[in-house]
């Protein structure tokens, strides 16, 4: 399936409708076994005028991104924080966004001890290169190359990844001990899971897809009943989720909503 274009899904990207103004941003399908393990292709261009740098933040996805850019080649792990990329000139970024969990069996080993860190790609896949001359050509070589690493029978992780997936797709879970009564396993259990498969623990990937849920619908605009919003996402009441949204964010989901439209507004966007 492909994935959707980001004027239908920004999730993650703080103010989109500000920075896909100065740059695009094109996704793609993996190959089909693949597919398995990662979510999709991504690839940021940007052409800046010399003068004006721009600087995108980001609330990542609890997974791993492998990112080619100006030559070299990182394994970002899951993140606890917003993450920010500074775009000068010309100059283009493939990302491979794995599924959660996903990266797990090319790994190796438990995914908490990668949160919030950067490898070398080499350090993961001894002695992977690859040409960068182009994104295309690239991706079909990064596809050939870990489609050849896909396990062949059916890794743990697949199971942590189902469970993640299934909280992504559903705001009414909101709770670490129901998830785990639904899932049919006890709270520590789940939470081992979670350490050992995605990196970060079940409480904080909830919340980053509350998260997401709360930030798309002030992206989108309009009137908004922000104290009816929290308590579907899960909050206490209104004043939790402005607490919260505000340390993650940076501004009240009230004020992302008006900067968001502004922004929007103001230029034609770029991509999708």
């Amino acid at each position: 399936m492909d994935p959707l274009p980001v004027d239908e899904d920004a999730r993650g990207i703080i103010d989109p409708g500000a920075g896909l103004t100065r740059f695009r941003l094109d996704r793609s399908a993996p190959s089909e076994g693949l597919a398995r393990f990662v979510d999709r292709y991504w690839v940021a261009s940007w052409d800046l005028p010399e003068d004006e740098p721009f600087t995108q933040q980001v609330l990542a996805h609890p997974v791993v991104n492998v990112v080619f850019a100006g030559g070299g080649a990182a394994v970002h792990g899951p993140t606890t924080r917003l993450t920010s990329r500074r775009l000068t000139g010309t100059g283009w970024a493939l990302g491979v966004m794995f599924r959660p969990a996903g990266f797990r069996p090319f790994l190796g080993r438990p995914m908490n001890g990668i949160v919030d860190a950067v490898l070398p790609l080499g350090e993961v896949f001894d002695g992977a290169e690859f040409r960068q001359d182009d994104p295309t050509r690239l991706i079909a070589d990064v596809d050939r190359y870990l489609a050849a690493r896909v396990p062949a029978d059916r890794h743990p992780a697949e199971d942590t990844m189902d469970v993640v997936e299934r909280v992504a797709a559903d705001p009414t879970v909101v709770g670490v001990a129901p998830l785990a009564r639904r899932e049919g396993m006890g709270v520590r259990l789940l939470q081992r899971r979670f350490a050992d498969h995605v990196g970060l623990g079940p409480k904080t990937v909830i919340r980053r897809y509350r998260l997401y849920e709360a930030a798309e619908r002030a992206r989108r605009g309009g009137v908004m009943d922000w104290s009816g919003v929290a308590a579907e996402l899960g909050f206490s009441d209104q004043s939790h989720l402005t607490r919260e949204f505000t340390s993650v964010i940076g501004v009240p989901p009230a004020a992302y909503a008006a900067r968001s439209g502004a922004a929007a507004g103001s230029r034609p966007v770029a991509g999708s």
